[in-house]
């Protein structure tokens, strides 16, 4: 079901030409234009690397040079987490409306639908990790930043409710850019909807792991994504609920270097674990198995 979901359709870019001077007598020789796969070579945003595609996605999208963790998509995150076979979406057919009758705001929601290829911010579904049943809430940036509106909120709250209801444990992975301000008000209902729904299954038992990626910040960092009874982040993931820039406005003080990064925020008790995407798996695994009734717990 997931083996091709880090291949993507082939395009070519075009090398322009190059002169080079060849022998005794300065002859000017003008090598042909190539043409190479577009997305053969990929460079590391952070240390400038370049790499093979395929050779950066059999590595999990972490660059070997300097170890930074790329985004991943909602698909190629479950991929890499669940069981290949088994995972079964909820609420798949959810979409946004425009409640508000915001400006535009319809025609920008279709348009992140045909650029990401997905119909909303967030994926829910159930599935296993190692054989291990689980609940998952997996968004994705590349759909409007992850923004959470009104349709992002309620999957959420279903998935939580449908841990809750089969009493099964809930991962959530985090990625976002804030609330949508397109829906105003509603958006933001959903920081309490979700932290509800959450209370409800923490009262029952239930088991919550929240994952955090790069960048989660806004109304998502202040709801759900810090509420886990055990917070993970990945290596460098940005976490957080107002910018650098704002908030060094605000106070007139400059911000550490690595201020609202992973390790940061680890150091000063808003994480539990920070966790190399090579062993989010097993981490994850190992987690389901020490809370399950196979584990004695």
């Amino acid at each position: 079901m997931f083996k091709d979901i880090f291949q993507k359709k082939r395009k070519y870019a075009t090398i322009p030409s190059e002169r080079a001077v060849r022998g005794e007598g300065q002859e000017v020789v003008e090598r042909p234009k190539r043409e190479i796969p577009e997305g053969l070579m990929n460079k590391c945003s952070k240390c400038g690397t370049i790499q093979y595609s395929k050779e950066l996605e059999k590595n999990l999208k972490v660059c070997p040079a300097c170890g930074y963790h790329m985004r991943l998509n909602a698909m190629e995150r479950i991929a890499m987490v669940l069981d290949e076979q088994g995972f079964v979406e909820l609420d798949a057919d959810m979409v946004s409306v425009d409640p508000l009758g915001f400006p535009g705001y319809s025609s920008k929601v279709e348009q992140q639908r045909l650029k990401s290829g997905l119909k909303e911010a967030v994926i829910t579904g159930e599935g296993t990790i190692e054989g291990l049943p689980v609940v998952v809430a997996v968004m994705s940036f590349d759909f409007f930043t992850g923004s959470m509106g009104s349709v992002v909120g309620e999957k959420i709250t279903r998935a939580v409710e449908h841990a809750t209801e089969k009493k099964l444990p809930l991962i959530i992975f985090s990625t976002s850019g804030g609330a949508r301000m397109q829906e105003s008000i509603l958006s933001l209902m959903q920081m309490a909807k979700t932290s509800a729904a959450l209370a409800r299954l923490d009262e029952q038992g239930g088991l919550y792991i929240s994952v955090i990626t790069d960048p989660t910040t806004g109304g998502v960092s202040a709801s759900f994504a810090s509420l886990g009874d055990i917070n993970i982040a990945e290596p460098g993931a940005v976490f957080g609920f107002a910018g650098r820039i704002v908030i060094e406005q605000t106070i007139r003080q400059k911000l550490p270097e690595d201020f609202q990064t992973a390790e940061f925020n680890m150091q000063h008790g808003q994480l539990d674990l920070v966790i190399h995407r090579k062993e989010l798996r097993t981490t994850l695994a190992k987690l389901l198995d020490m809370h399950s009734e196979k584990g004695g717990v």
